[in-house]
């Protein structure tokens, strides 16, 4: 039965069990939920494995650390010792947790990574050359381990992490072994509901990737999960990928669990940059690129919205977008700064496609690039004060005869503001700036087209158009178009 979310994330780890110094006093161990609490947060998931460990007492695998005699990282001792001083005072740490979201009136999902199990013969991982799930043992632990959060554990759901590979944790699977092995996979989310459902109520949820094509790629077949109703909600994201996707490919999914009352939650990713790209820093996006990506999965009549990793510790800012993503009201008339996924250099061979950056390597006036883009409410309606488009362009010189078409309309070269496109390397491209007062985008799907119609005398080589922004900003009085 499909169930309206906002659901917060904490990984245990970054700011949690790392950062705390042990013996941890109870207001600490409580922090995880008391941060999210007040806000329209109603559900806090846990993630509580790593590659490496467990961030519980588990009777079926090891602890985090466990298996080390010294702890030489300050975080690993940390970990160790803030857990370790519960459970000396006769408290579980899972538990401590649970019973606190359960006082602040919030439900409580225990997130497993699926690829990822310590206390196991290493040499069965599939990142070491191992066969993984196809190792008896690997198998059969990681149901176990399911099974004990779903009837040891008072939560109300068990989330399958699939989405943490890579990045986050190995593959099931070896590469090879993947996409011939659905049917063992699909056996193995069989399995694990059926003993995750051996305590009434509990649900079953499952983080899959955007795009079903990748799902396949990697042995999970989720359309047969939902049709079966091995899962009750799914939550599509890309976990090597931090970057906030206000336009995720995730109609498919949406269709697929809507056909079956099943859920979906959509991911809204932390960052607008990161440090894989040249000359920038993780970033945190902004309040309005958040209302912007929510906005949008509103649309595609997703059940709620799933986010973790905001700026710690929390503050008005972060608390206040965490009540805005539970009421899409709260946000339909507030300002929105739309932007637009690049690929993922690290995410390798299970990256989902992406319109940006895009090459233009020479001048063509017969060839022109399309980048689609989609954007919620409705751009005509008259509290709209003013859109801007922002395209940047590295490579790019004034004298470009550089075409913009918006929808099939071209927007005039004389209304275009140029600035540098850094102030690090100013000379590396411009931002072209359009006051989208006339030829404004539709709510929905949009088009964006460029082309580079020539270059002047001596300017050889070509472009690339690196970020486009939509910037949509709303008043309190009607604006006279």
């Amino acid at each position: 039965m499909r169930k309206k979310r906002t659901i917060y994330f904490n990984d245990a780890r970054h700011y949690y069990l790392f950062v705390f110094e042990p013996p941890m006093r109870m207001e600490d161990a409580w922090v995880p939920v008391d941060e999210v609490a007040g806000t329209a947060v109603d559900t806090f998931s846990y993630g509580v494995s790593r590659a490496d460990g467990l961030f519980y007492p588990s009777k079926i695998g090891i602890r985090f650390t466990e298996d080390l005699e010294t702890r030489e990282r300050s975080h690993d001792w940390r970990s160790w010792y803030n857990m370790q001083s519960l459970i000396d005072q006769g408290l579980d740490p899972l538990t401590v947790l649970i019973d606190r979201a359960h006082e602040k009136e919030m439900e409580f999902i225990a997130s497993l990574r699926m690829g990822a199990y310590g206390g196991i013969d290493p040499d069965h991982a599939a990142a070491t050359g191992g066969k993984g799930f196809l190792e008896r043992e690997v198998y059969v632990h990681q149901l176990d381990v399911l099974e004990e959060l779903g009837t040891e554990y008072g939560v109300e759901g068990v989330e399958l992490d699939f989405a943490a590979s890579p990045g986050g944790s190995p593959f099931w699977l070896k590469a090879e072994d993947m996409a011939g092995n659905v049917g063992l996979m699909t056996e193995f989310v069989r399995e694990a509901s059926e003993r995750i459902r051996k305590r009434q109520g509990v649900e079953v949820g499952a983080r899959v990737y955007p795009t079903e094509e990748l799902n396949l790629k990697t042995g999970l077949d989720v359309q047969t999960w939902l049709q079966e109703g091995l899962v009750d909600f799914v939550v599509p994201m890309l976990y090597r990928d931090f970057i906030l996707d206000a336009n995720m490919p995730i109609d498919w999914l949406v269709d697929a669990a809507h056909d079956v009352d099943s859920s979906v939650y959509a991911m809204l990713q932390p960052y607008r940059h990161d440090e894989s790209r040249r000359f920038h820093q993780p970033e945190n996006a902004s309040p309005e690129m958040v209302r912007a990506a929510a906005s949008n999965f509103w649309e595609l009549d997703v059940d709620g919205l799933y986010t973790w990793f905001l700026p710690w510790p929390l503050g008005d800012t972060e608390r206040s977008t965490l009540t805005e993503l539970g009421d899409p009201d709260l946000i339909k008339e507030a300002d929105k700064h739309y932007f637009l996924r690049r690929r993922c250099d690290d995410a390798e061979d299970y990256d989902y496609p992406a319109h940006l950056p895009l090459e233009i390597a020479e001048a063509d006036p017969e060839r022109s690039f399309e980048i689609p883009f989609r954007i919620a409410g409705d751009p005509q309606d008259d509290r709209v004060q003013r859109i801007l488009l922002r395209i940047a362009v590295t490579n790019l010189v004034s004298r470009d005869q550089f075409e913009v078409t918006l929808n099939g309309s071209p927007l005039h070269p004389g209304t275009c503001r140029r600035s540098s496109i850094r102030s690090r390397d100013p000379y590396a491209g411009q931002w072209l700036e359009y006051e989208l007062n006339v030829s404004r985008p539709t709510g929905g799907p949009n088009l964006l087209t460029v082309c580079l119609h020539e270059r002047p005398e001596g300017m050889g080589g070509g472009v690339v158009v690196e970020d486009v922004e939509i910037v949509v900003e709303y008043g309190s009085y009607p604006k006279t178009l």
